[in-house]
């Protein structure tokens, strides 16, 4: 589409929110010297639990900016203590209510917890619909709860790379635990498995959850399965279900925490809350610098995968057609193929 070409209302909407939001923010054209110093102080204040810096160096830190990679330098030292754990489950299982449960439950512990709330992208602004926070009501006028939205922006994962930098600020802000909670697209929740200590997998009767988990996969991934609105008919066939479908895992699978819970009355919440914490001690035992790598890891498998989706799209289509033949006579694999096109591509550099 040419410059002078007509957009359609939701295009020219999404570009005026977007120049909206880049005039608002500072501009990137700034040298290394005065980055560094922006860094710093802003460090500080995220450290101090400011909450303004902290809404500020989580934006940078999704936009991925020139100040969030030298935010990020400057908040290295002491990272990796906070638990981070994921919540994660089919729509309608009750996601959100369950979250803002153990909210509760962590605050009358005494405990602080900063939230990323994965909610699915807005088609006109590309930004996050905000639906997981409407169901977060003791959030509200909670100083020991920040709780930030996060688009999904189309990754099928449930999760951006933009969450590993900002559990990194949250770690940095002192929150004794973070909580990520995915956008809830049911089969393609797996990224949750690479950034978190813990993984909480939620079902709820009545949606044949227990299928799709087993399908999905999201048994092999899950810490402690939950069956939320255990009130509800059917809860107790739903728990049964998924008890018996660990029985068929070997090794620690089998031994998989299978808790049921009303999050509306807060039914069960402490029982889940304390397997969590025993969960948890395990892997805080493995030290913060594996943890963090184990993230980093995982930001790096995505950057890998978004430049081969690159190099395919730039690829010509002559040279497309060429390796899909190959695919469609057997005379190559698809792994095959990629791994062709990445070295001509690196080639031709």
């Amino acid at each position: 589409m040419g410059p002078n070409a007509a957009c359609s209302a939701p295009q020219v909407a999404r570009r005026l929110v977007l120049a909206m939001t880049e005039a608002r923010l500072p501009s990137d054209e700034r040298s290394p010297a005065d980055l560094a110093r922006e860094a710093e102080e802003l460090a500080a204040r995220v450290r101090a639990g400011e909450r303004r810096a902290i809404a500020r160096a989580l934006t940078e830190a999704e936009r991925q900016s020139p100040l969030s990679a030298a935010l990020l330098r400057a908040l290295q030292k002491g990272l990796g203590r906070a638990l981070v754990v994921g919540f994660t489950g089919p729509p309608g299982a009750g996601k959100s209510t369950l979250v803002d449960a153990y909210l509760r439950e962590l605050r009358r512990q005494g405990k602080t917890a900063g939230v990323i709330a994965v909610d699915p992208t807005s088609p006109i602004s590309g930004g996050a619909i905000l639906g997981d926070r409407l169901r977060m009501t003791s959030t509200l006028d909670n100083e020991g709860v920040f709780v930030r939205s996060l688009a999904s922006r189309g990754h099928l994962g449930g999760l951006t790379p933009a969450a590993v930098r900002m559990i990194d600020v949250l770690d940095a802000a002192s929150f004794d635990r973070i909580v990520i909670e995915t956008v809830g697209t049911g089969q393609s929740e797996m990224d949750i498995a690479e950034v978190t200590d813990v993984r909480v997998v939620i079902s709820a009767p009545g949606l044949g959850d227990e299928i799709q988990a087993m399908k999905s996969g999201l048994l092999e991934i899950g810490d402690i399965l939950v069956v939320n609105k255990a009130d509800r008919e059917g809860a107790e066939r739903t728990y049964h279900q998924l008890k018996a479908a660990l029985r068929m895992r070997a090794g620690e699978r089998a031994a998989t925490p299978v808790l049921k819970t009303t999050a509306l009355t807060g039914d069960g919440v402490a029982a889940l809350a304390e397997a969590i914490e025993k969960v948890g001690e395990r892997r805080l035992a493995a030290g913060p610098q594996t943890r963090r790598q184990m993230r980093a890891r995982y930001l790096i498998a995505r950057a890998a995968a978004d430049l081969i989706a690159e190099q395919i799209r730039q690829a010509d289509t002559e040279e497309i057609d060429r390796l899909a033949d190959a695919v469609l006579e057997g005379s190559a694999s698809a792994r095959e193929a990629a791994v062709r096109l990445m070295a001509e591509r690196l080639r031709g550099r």
